[in-house]
């Protein structure tokens, strides 16, 4: 037959973690110039090629917040205009925006009594700059598990993007073509497995004839070569020379996705971009899968386990101080009904700082950023300790006029 049916979904992820954007132009112009251009070319080409060009972002929450920053609306304006790029974002309905969670969390590590906050609040924030509610979700460091499934539907998502290397069909043939449906605890979502290898090449660099092939090949080879098949390819967005290449025709957007868009209008190219809330609108999958806990290839690591944010005694313990102050937090809150305006004020700053400090960018290198996940944690401990004085203080305070009242009769 000929190859009509081969779909690529192409996906970018965003982020930096709290306050990077205002260290880098203090530290290092250069670096943040590279940066924030990396998110100003996405709506750009987007448009420049709306008619044929199909491809998917997401932002951490704590990267939109400070994009959102008036300083850094000032400070990157020689550069950027932040606020005009955000609005082309939201032009651009050819890039579908995905979900990441409000700080960037690994979500198999942290408090499960987290997830639907940091699902919700980095959702709504998507809405709220965007215009649109994310209807897919980018794990980030594709940190999955399968007991997110119900906290993902619970917070609206459809569908999840996984590394394809964790991905367990029932029917035992391993497919990374075609989307899954996988259930937890009776609830389910579609899967859509990210193809690894050409992944990897869409992060360092390939160019569009290179990528032609290489897709032909992979999907000729695949278990089911004859029915529609799905590719998809998902990388860091701003991260590596290849994207921060600030001269545009030997980088990604100039050397790859330009050309590549250029074949696709001109149908030289047999592979089709698309959306993936518009594929899955049409092929709805029907082929179970179970999915491995497990990361994406970084560094030196497979991404079979979490030893990358988890690895060593320092990140561990980082991990389980997070996990006390969370459940710290979550007790006092049980018992503030009713509390103080400054009882709430404190354990809303603490909140503020758990969640901060469960960005994974924290342990991701090694124990040498673990000062700035302790940092927050730090401060979150003492906003804990004035949280609590200002609610037992009002009771004692209460029982003690109760007490004079009835010597008084």
């Amino acid at each position: 037959m000929t190859r009509t049916d081969i779909h690529h979904a192409l996906g970018l992820h965003m982020h930096q973690p709290p306050g990077n954007l205002r260290l880098l132009i203090d530290a290092n112009p250069r670096e943040a110039e590279e940066i924030i251009r990396c998110y100003e070319r996405v709506p750009r080409y987007a448009l420049q090629y709306r008619d044929v060009a199909r491809l998917h972002v997401g932002f951490s929450g704590v990267l939109l917040e400070q994009l959102l920053d008036p300083e850094i609306v000032d400070r990157y304006r020689h550069i950027v205009d932040i606020p005009e790029m955000l609005a082309r974002y939201r032009e651009a309905d050819n890039i579908e925006l995905i979900g990441m969670g409000y700080s960037h969390p690994i979500f198999p590590l942290i408090p499960h009594a987290d997830w639907s906050e940091q699902l919700a609040s980095g959702r709504a924030q998507m809405e709220q700059v965007f215009g649109r509610a994310p209807r897919g979700f980018w794990p980030p460091e594709m940190a999955f598990s399968m007991a997110m499934i119900p906290a993902l539907v619970q917070a609206g998502y459809d569908y999840v993007v996984v590394d394809g290397v964790h991905v367990r069909p029932e029917d035992g043939i391993s497919d990374i073509f075609r989307p899954y449906i996988a259930c937890h605890e009776g609830v389910c979502i579609s899967v859509v497995p990210r193809d690894r290898e050409v992944s990897n090449a869409q992060e360092s660099g390939l160019n569009p004839r290179w990528f032609r092939d290489e897709v032909l090949w992979r999907t000729a080879g695949s278990p089911r070569p004859d029915e529609r098949r799905l590719v998809t390819t998902w990388s860091d967005g701003e991260n590596g020379g290849w994207f921060r290449q600030t001269h545009e025709p030997s980088g990604f957007f100039g050397h790859f996705f330009a050309p590549y868009m250029e074949q696709v209008r001109d149908g030289t190219c047999s592979i089709i971009p698309v959306r993936l809330a518009d594929y899955l609108g049409r092929v709805t999958p029907t082929a179970y899968a179970q999915v491995q806990t497990g990361a994406w290839n970084v560094g030196s690591t497979s991404g079979e386990d979490l030893s990358q944010w988890a690895g060593s005694e320092r990140q561990r313990e980082a991990v389980a101080e997070v996990a006390q102050l969370s459940a710290r937090y979550w007790q006092l809150k049980r018992g503030s009904a009713g509390a103080t305006a400054r009882c709430c004020e404190h354990l809303a700053r603490a909140r503020r700082l758990i969640l901060e400090a469960e960005t994974s960018c924290f342990l991701f290198w090694g124990d040498s950023w673990i000062p700035h996940l302790h940092a927050r944690t730090h401060d979150a401990s003492l906003a804990l300790d004035e949280a609590e004085i200002a609610l037992v203080k009002p009771s004692r305070q209460d029982a003690a006029g109760h007490g004079l009242g009835g010597l008084a009769k």
